[in-house]
């Protein structure tokens, strides 16, 4: 036992944090590519092999949280088979870049398609996610022939890491909330040459890419979000059966299942410790959201694969991102927000939004409103559909169906 906590001690010493991955940002455009140490690796590794497991659940499902066999299974599956460098090599084959924006060095992807005249698109990941998200449903925005498309569907995609995910920096100061983020989407559109674009974004980019539109930056000629966050201004005393299952859907989700939420919202630092430190606290924390908000049977694995989930718990362990990426609720959402408000509090600037907004909606998402919700948010709702499978993590889950959406919705707006 001693040599195990002489390899941890040693460890401890010889860990990378996240500012050993990443060169100082400026105003440049710069390449990257993504390496992690092995040292880092092997780091994981060990702080998994000395993991102090808690006792079972007293419950046969998850309300109780993440059973105890269930993050057994994904932990042993995380030490003993996973292998980042798979994923490390195919990240690579991705154009990423760094620039500095707003003081804040920005990561993204830039995948731009063979097809001159394709269309600009910026997508808006959130939390637990990632950039990650929308890899492979990039692949098929930008070459459509390639999986049975037209090249006039094309897309030309930017996916940037929110501030203080990945390979962003991490902020040092406050105000990153979702309307200083998109400020700095735009900024960083502006800055690759595009001056007309169309956004996208779910969970926390969809409250981007929301503050984005009722901004009405310059060059924006539409948005599309997977999770329209609009709620009435007024809660209709006898609502109808769509508004009820809406309104069901925010107390469920208010009064069941916001003690993630409230944790970040409220103390991030405090759950920050817990994140940064323990592996198996982070991936558990993580893993219970993949269970909970994807279209699954009753497993997570049932939705996505444990290296997909993998790849993206690995991405905030090795970028030391859980503290930071837990601060975007602090920011956005805080401490005052309760009830259907949590579901609209993104709405930066108020009023009505005059830019073009439209929706996809996903069977297994957390909450779907009515469509007269959205049309009393939106002054212009130029698409609305409901999809046949997916939930929260819809570019992640069903990549097919999400770069479909976005082809046909946006296909108006182009020249």
């Amino acid at each position: 036992m001693n040599e195990r906590l002489e390899k941890f001690e040693q460890s401890l010493a010889e860990q990378h944090h996240h500012t050993d991955l990443l060169s100082e940002a400026t105003d440049e455009v710069t390449p990257f590519k993504v390496h992690v140490p092995q040292e880092a690796i092997d780091d994981l590794k060990l702080r998994l092999s000395l993991t102090r497991w808690p006792d079972r659940e007293l419950v046969g499902d998850w309300t109780q949280g993440v059973p105890l066999a269930a993050a057994q299974e994904l932990i042993a599956y995380w030490k003993d088979k996973y292998d980042w460098r798979v994923f490390e090599e195919r990240l690579n084959t991705f154009p990423q870049f760094r620039t500095k924006i707003d003081g804040v060095g920005i990561y993204f992807i830039h995948l731009r398609s063979q097809h001159e005249n394709a269309m600009p698109l910026l997508l808006s990941h959130g939390w637990p996610g990632s950039v990650i998200e929308f890899l492979d449903a990039a692949e098929r925005l930008t070459d459509p022939e390639r999986f049975g498309g037209s090249a006039e569907d094309a897309f030309h995609v930017v996916i940037p890491s929110m501030p203080g995910y990945g390979f962003s920096d991490k902020p040092r100061d406050l105000g990153w909330n979702p309307g200083r983020i998109a400020s700095a989407w735009a900024q960083l559109m502006e800055r690759l040459g595009y001056d007309r674009y169309v956004a996208q974004g779910g969970d926390w980019g969809s409250a981007v890419t929301t503050a984005l539109a009722s901004q009405a930056r310059k060059g924006l000629l539409a948005a599309h979000v997977n999770l329209p966050m609009v709620v009435p201004a007024e809660i209709p005393d006898n609502p109808n059966e769509e508004e009820a299952l809406a309104l069901a859907q925010i107390n469920l989700f208010v009064t069941n299942k916001t003690g993630y939420a409230d944790e970040m919202n409220t103390r991030p630092q405090t759950i920050g410790y817990a994140l940064n430190d323990s592996p198996v606290a982070l991936a558990t924390f993580m893993y219970e959201k993949f269970q909970e908000w994807t279209d699954n049977d009753g497993r997570p694995e049932d939705a996505l694969t444990r290296d997909q989930m993998l790849n993206d718990i690995s991405l905030y362990w090795f970028t030391g991102t859980g503290t930071s990426a837990s601060r975007l609720y602090w920011e956005g959402v805080g401490a005052t927000i309760q009830g259907p408000e949590f579901f609209s509090s993104a709405r930066s600037g108020g009023g009505r939004i005059a830019i073009p907004m439209g929706t996809s909606l996903f069977p297994a998402e957390t909450y779907i409103p009515p469509r007269e919700w959205a049309e009393q948010a939106w002054e212009n709702l130029f698409y609305w559909n409901h999809v046949e499978a997916g939930g929260h993590f819809a570019a992640f889950e069903q990549p097919e169906i999400f770069a479909r959406e976005l082809a046909k919705a946006f296909r108006q707006f182009r020249d």
